[in-house]
């Protein structure tokens, strides 16, 4: 147990549902929260960030400014042992509860100040480029090109895919209202063909795509699926505990199976589901809740159960359009753009998190 006879619960990663599960741990335990960056950020405004890069002052938060007794660590894991979590620069963190939310392998910057700053160099490349290249027609692949085609709608915007339609996660009916939407804002989308990433340059204007097609293009932006951030697991008490796509594999209270006092939340997971945002935080909630239940001393059986739902979603396109998919039922245009688009739930997850929206 740790100083004042509180638990002690370590949450590796600091991505949104970690964040969350942190900051509603607070006032039961002693929470260490473990990243490498001293930062949230709110992962599905980061496509209106780049091309307003004021609009990241409110979605990137220091970790600081919403845990008040929680220990920030700012570093990364590198194993994991039956009691504590090792880290990269040499610290032991000793837990009583642990819980894994390492989700995808995000190369972004450490510091807020250098995050900022990669999203003012993003800007200053669009406005200076008279056409621009978006390799990946996913969520992040389609939301880029909507935000650049209504802000900047005198650039020429190509999206290369190598799937046969775009969000390939969606039914087809929503898949073709966002095809439909990209092409009225004459954005040109290319289906089943790939670029090479490993030929590409900051300096390089042609690119040839593997059906031999070749585009001109003054930047680039690479918007396809990362990797899990698990192989660090492989060398640890859990890796027995990963699938064979590296995922971690969960009860239904999302206990990492086979143990009692580690759980895994949000991407990192296997849970049959969209790897969405909103779902981490679902996560996030359903194992504080559990935690709060084993703190005092409930039995196993009593542990609330995760469930999959229907799989929706809400797609932006530019400030005032979006696209959704719910139950039944498939909407493009102002009224999904209004749940979404103008804010982005930033103000929401903000608010969540104990601060001004």
């Amino acid at each position: 147990m740790a100083e004042a006879g509180k638990p002690r619960v370590v949450v590796v990663g600091g991505g949104i549902g970690g964040a969350l599960l942190a900051k509603t741990m607070e006032p039961d335990a002693d929470v260490v929260l473990l990243d490498p960056k001293d930062y949230l950020e709110v992962t599905w405004a980061e496509l209106r960030s780049t091309v307003e890069p004021s609009f990241a002052e409110r979605s990137l938060i220091y970790h600081r400014d919403y845990l008040t007794t929680a220990t920030i660590v700012t570093s990364s894991a590198v194993n994991i042992t039956e009691h504590a979590v090792l880290t990269a620069d040499g610290q032991s963190l000793a837990y009583d509860y642990l819980v894994v939310a390492t989700g995808h392998v995000f190369a972004s910057a450490g510091s807020r100040t250098e995050r900022l700053t990669e999203f003012q160099r993003d800007n200053e490349k669009i406005k200076s480029s008279e056409s621009v290249l978006i390799i990946g027609g996913g969520p992040t692949g389609v939301e880029l090109a909507a935000e650049i085609a209504v802000d900047y709608p005198e650039k020429k915007v190509t999206l290369v895919h190598r799937g046969s339609r775009l969000l390939d996660f969606i039914d087809q009916k929503a898949s073709k209202k966002c095809l439909d939407w990209l092409t009225s804002k004459k954005v040109d989308v290319l289906f089943q063909q790939s670029v090479d990433l490993k030929s590409l340059s900051d300096t390089e204007k042609f690119y040839k795509t593997s059906a031999g097609e070749t585009i001109t293009a003054d930047c680039h932006f690479v918007c396809i699926g990362k990797p899990l951030s698990s192989s660090w697991l492989h060398d640890t008490i859990l890796k027995e505990s990963l699938d064979t796509k590296g995922r971690v594999m969960v009860e239904k209270d999302l206990r990492v199976k086979g143990y009692n006092n580690i759980f895994a939340i949000g991407d990192i997971t296997d849970i049959p589901e969209i790897k969405q945002g909103y779902l981490a935080q679902k996560h996030a909630l359903l194992v504080a809740k559990n935690l709060k239940l084993l703190i005092k001393g409930s039995p196993p059986s009593k542990l609330a159960t995760y469930s999959t739902g229907f799989p929706l979603a809400i797609v932006s396109l530019g400030r005032k359009d979006g696209l959704a998919q719910l139950p039944y039922l498939t909407l493009t245009g102002c009224i999904p753009g209004m749940l979404k688009s103008k804010d982005l739930f930033v103000g929401k997850t903000r608010k969540q998190m104990g601060l001004s929206a």
